[in-house]
C-alpha cells in the first residue's frame, strides 16, 4: 500500500513561518535554501538459491543552507519541525557573518517532468518480487550446466523533495529509481569466472520484472562469464585501444567528466583549468552532460537547488566550451548555473556533479574501427577505476576485452588495465563510431563522500597509445 504523499508544509511546518525562518537564515547572504526530503528504499537480494537480504529503509529530514562568497553554513536534522528549523537557522547564519551580501536571483521555475512520480516500491507485491528472483535463479542455472552460482537483486527507491528559497520560490520533485542486477559464476576444469549484467532507471518495476527483460540480463551475464573462461593473460605495453559503446563511457566520466566540474576549475585544481575556448580533444569530439533525458538514471527534472537540469555542451568539436555548475560556483565564476547542483541527501551540501555524461557518435562503422587496429586491445566492458583530478591520470580494469592483431579479433584477455590521462587520451582519439549508446542504467558516482546516480555513454572509440597493464609479456 502506497504511503501518503510527502507534504511537510501541510503536516509539519507552517509555510509562512518557515519562509520567515529561511529569510532570517539568509539575511545578508548571497544564496541559500531549505531542502526537505523523504526517501524510502527496498533491496531484495537472492543468492545461491535463497533470499540473502531483504531490507527496507526510510528517512526524512531537512537541510538549511546560507551562502556568502566561498563560505557555506549548513545544518540538517531528521526532525522536520519549527523548533528544529530555528536551531538550524542559528548554525547556518554563522556563514553570513556581518552580512552585506546581495541575494542571487533564484532559479527559473519549470513544470517539466522527466519521469513518473509513482512509487516503484508499491508497484509490485513483495511475493511477486521474491518469485521473480527465484525464476531468475532457476533460468540462469538452466542456461548452462557450468553455472555454479547465481545472484540476483531487485532495488527500488522513492525520493520526494521540496525546496523553499528566501524569495518564496517553492519547488517539488518526486524521483523514482529501479534496478535489476544478475550475476553468474561458471566453472570449467577447476577455473571459475563471473559475469554481471543489470540496469534500470527512473521508472517503475513493471518492465524490469518482465521475463523478457531479466532473461536478457541473465543471458548477458552468462555470456560475459563464458568469455572470461577462455580468456588469456592480458599483454602489457603501450598500444592502441578500441573502447566499446555504452558503459565504457565510465572512463569518460571519471577521467574527463570530473575535471569539467565547476568547483575543480574555479579552484584551479583540474587538469582543464584555464583552458576554456582551447582545443582539449581531437577534432570531431563532442562531450555533453545532459540531465534532461527522460527516465534515465542520471536525469533530474530539477537539481537539488531547484535549477532545471540542462543539456550542457562541455566539449564541442574538440574545443572546451563549458563546465558543470551549481549555483555557488557559477556565481563565483561569473557564469550561469547549469542544473548540476546535486547532493546525496538532506544531510549533505550540494556541489557540482554530473548527470548523464556522454560523447556523441561519429560516422564510422564500428567494425571498420576495430579492423583498423593493428596491434591492441578491444575493451568492451569495464569494472572499477581510479582517477587523479589534478592531472587526469586514470587506471581502469577491463571486465571484457579482446586481443586484436592486424585488424582481426583474437582471444579474450583477462586482467587488462588501461592506464593514461584524460587530457592526453582526448587528443589521441583516432575514430568515432556511429553507434553511440547510453549505459543500461547502473552507474553511481562518488565525490567528497557523497554518492549520486549517474549515466554515461559513448560510441565505439579508438584511442592511440594507451598503456595496458597485464600479466603477459
Amino acid at each position: 500500500m502506497a504511503e501518503t504523499a510527502f507534504r511537510p508544509f501541510q503536516t509539519s511546518l507552517d509555510p509562512d513561518r518557515a519562509l520567515a525562518l529561511v529569510r532570517a537564515a539568509t539575511d545578508g547572504a548571497e544564496d541559500g535554501e531549505l531542502f526537505l526530503e523523504r526517501r524510502r528504499s527496498e533491496v531484495l537480494h537472492f543468492d545461491d538459491g535463497r533470499v540473502k537480504t531483504a531490507s527496507y529503509d526510510a528517512s526524512e529530514g531537512f537541510g538549511l543552507r546560507a551562502v556568502k562568497g566561498e563560505v557555506a553554513g549548513y545544518a540538517h536534522a531528521t526532525e522536520i519541525s519549527e523548533p528544529a528549523l530555528k536551531r538550524a537557522v542559528e548554525t547556518a547564519r554563522l556563514a553570513v557573518g556581518d552580512g552585506g551580501g546581495v541575494m542571487a536571483p533564484g532559479p527559473k521555475p519549470t513544470n517539466r517532468r522527466l519521469y513518473t512520480d509513482a512509487d516503484p516500491i508499491a508497484g509490485a507485491e513483495f511475493p511477486v518480487k521474491i518469485e521473480t528472483l527465484r525464476e531468475i535463479d532457476a533460468f540462469a542455472r538452466d542456461l548452462d550446466p557450468r553455472v555454479v552460482q547465481v545472484s540476483a537483486t531487485i532495488m527500488a527507491s522513492h525520493q520526494e523533495v521540496e525546496i523553499l528559497r528566501p524569495d518564496g520560490l517553492h519547488v517539488t520533485d518526486v524521483r523514482p529509481m529501479t534496478r535489476v542486477n544478475v550475476s553468474v559464476i561458471v566453472e570449467q576444469n577447476g577455473r571459475r569466472e563471473s559475469g554481471v549484467a543489470g540496469g534500470g532507471g527512473r521508472l517503475g518495476l513493471d518492465g524490469l520484472l518482465d521475463p523478457a527483460d531479466w532473461q536478457a540480463k541473465a543471458r548477458e551475464a552468462l555470456r560475459i562469464a563464458l568469455v572470461n573462461l577462455d580468456a588469456e593473460p592480458a599483454p602489457a605495453g603501450v598500444m592502441d585501444i578500441v573502447l566499446g559503446p555504452g558503459w565504457p563511457g565510465i572512463l569518460l566520466h571519471e577521467a574527463i567528466g570530473h575535471g569539467l566540474e565547476g568547483d575543480f576549475n574555479r579552484k584551479g585544481s583540474s587538469a582543464f583549468a584555464g583552458l576554456m575556448g582551447r582545443q582539449v580533444a581531437a577534432k570531431g569530439v563532442t562531450v555533453l552532460d545532459d540531465g534532461t533525458l527522460p527516465d534515465r538514471r542520471g536525469s533530474l527534472s530539477v537539481d537539488d537547488e531547484g535549477t532545471p537540469s540542462g543539456r550542457n555542451v562541455l566539449i564541442e568539436d574538440g574545443i572546451l566550451t563549458g563546465f558543470m555548475q551549481d549555483r555557488q560556483n557559477a556565481r563565483l565564476m561569473g557564469v550561469e548555473p547549469t542544473g548540476n547542483g546535486r547532493r546525496e541527501s538532506f544531510q549533505h551540501i550540494p556541489m557540482p556533479r554530473m548527470t548523464n555524461t556522454y560523447m556523441l557518435g561519429g560516422d564510422t562503422d564500428p567494425s571498420e574501427i576495430v579492423a583498423g587496429l593493428e596491434d591492441g586491445i578491444w575493451a568492451v566492458g569495464f569494472g572499477g577505476g581510479q582517477v587523479d583530478i589534478t592531472n587526469g591520470k586514470f587506471v581502469f580494469s577491463c571486465t571484457e576485452a579482446y586481443r586484436v592483431r592486424n585488424g582481426k579479433v583474437g582471444a579474450p584477455v583477462k586482467g587488462a588495465t588501461l592506464i593514461g590521462d584524460g587530457p592526453s587520451a582526448l587528443m589521441r582519439i583516432q575514430a568515432l563510431g556511429n553507434d553511440m549508446a547510453l549505459d543500461p542504467g547502473m552507474g553511481n558516482c562518488g565525490k567528497a563522500g557523497q554518492w549520486v546516480p549517474v549515466g554515461v555513454g559513448q560510441p565505439t572509440v579508438r584511442i592511440g597509445g594507451l598503456t595496458v597493464g597485464g600479466a603477459a609479456a
